[in-house]
């Protein structure tokens, strides 16, 4: 046989046999934020260990934009070989493709879930000169006054909460976005703003040095860096459940055993004393699970932010 049909014969084969051999050369992993970021060191946290239970390495590979949605598409475009992955947020996966009108891509139809990864609820924070003790004084008073809460941008969990806490308890509160949160919470602390919405460590050193008082936490369960803070339902505002994630995606159609062999991988990875104990310094709470359990997940996170996106009217910037 010559070579030319040696190639055509290895075109025949079937994706398990081909997965057999895989992978016999460096991945890619695609992250949508800047170097820096959350995503991005928890994306090279997932990289690093994928790469060391593959035995080749996985690059990563920032690509910015749109607020996450030029590396989404840039992922959803690729070969389904095994050789592209994509760490996704919620942000990319639920609230851009909610609320984003045309997206170039469809978070169900074009990616092929691996495993979730990690997440973290956010803070609702006031400055102690409000003169609000909790989040119950916090509604009586936006039902007295227009209330401003800033968030880190629009379409963000905190704009979610912004809109959730509105619709749960019939307050109108102005949203104030910002695209630098330091920026947001300098403002909280001049008194510019009333109250900003962010993720716990963003807080932690402002709440712990008394200069910002927090009122309730979006999560279902209360936060291992501040158990003694009510989550919202516990605090009066039931249904406001609001929490970002990340999680491991391969392009759709990419091989079944491709995809069971990274679950395996990533599941351990987050089974790691090391892994656990950075991403609890970066405030975040370890996830896992199965691939339909990931898109479970994206779905019903998908359909309550549009459910969301059109009872509050919330547009892109």
């Amino acid at each position: 046989m010559n070579r030319r049909h040696l190639l055509a014969a290895a075109t025949l084969l079937p994706f398990s046999a081909r997965a057999a051999e895989w992978p016999e050369r460096p991945l890619r992993l695609i992250i949508p934020f800047a170097a820096g970021t959350s995503t991005d060191i928890m994306g090279r946290i997932a990289a690093g260990h994928l790469s060391r239970g593959l035995g080749q390495p996985v690059v990563a590979d920032n690509r910015t934009g749109a607020g996450g949605t030029v590396g989404a598409l840039a992922a959803a475009q690729a070969a389904p070989d095994g050789y592209t992955l994509f760490f996704g947020t919620s942000g990319t996966q639920a609230t851009n493709p909610a609320m984003m009108q045309g997206l170039a891509y469809d978070p169900e139809r074009d990616f092929a879930p691996i495993s979730s990864f990690a997440k973290t609820a956010v803070i609702l924070a006031v400055r102690p000169q409000l003169g609000v003790r909790d989040l119950a004084g916090f509604i009586a008073l936006a039902k007295q006054r227009v209330v401003s809460i800033g968030t880190a941008g629009t379409g963000t969990t905190g704009h979610l909460t912004q809109a959730q806490l509105d619709l749960a308890t019939g307050i109108r509160t102005t949203h104030v976005p910002y695209r630098d949160a330091g920026r947001g919470i300098a403002d909280l602390l001049n008194g510019t703003l009333d109250a900003f919405v962010y993720h716990p460590l963003g807080l932690a050193e402002f709440i712990r040095a008394g200069s910002l008082k927090p009122l309730a936490l979006t999560g279902e369960r209360r936060h291992f860096l501040f158990p003694d803070l009510p989550t919202m339902a516990e605090a009066g505002a039931p249904g406001v459940v609001v929490e970002g994630w990340w999680a491991l995606f391969a392009p759709a159609r990419t091989p079944a055993p491709i995809i069971a062999r990274l679950n395996a991988l990533t599941v351990a990875a987050l089974r790691d004393e090391t892994t656990m104990a950075e991403l609890r310094r970066q405030g975040l709470e370890v996830m896992g699970g199965t691939p339909a359990e990931l898109a479970a997940t994206q779905h019903a996170e998908l359909t309550k932010q549009r459910a969301l996106v059109k009872a509050a009217n919330i547009t892109p910037e």
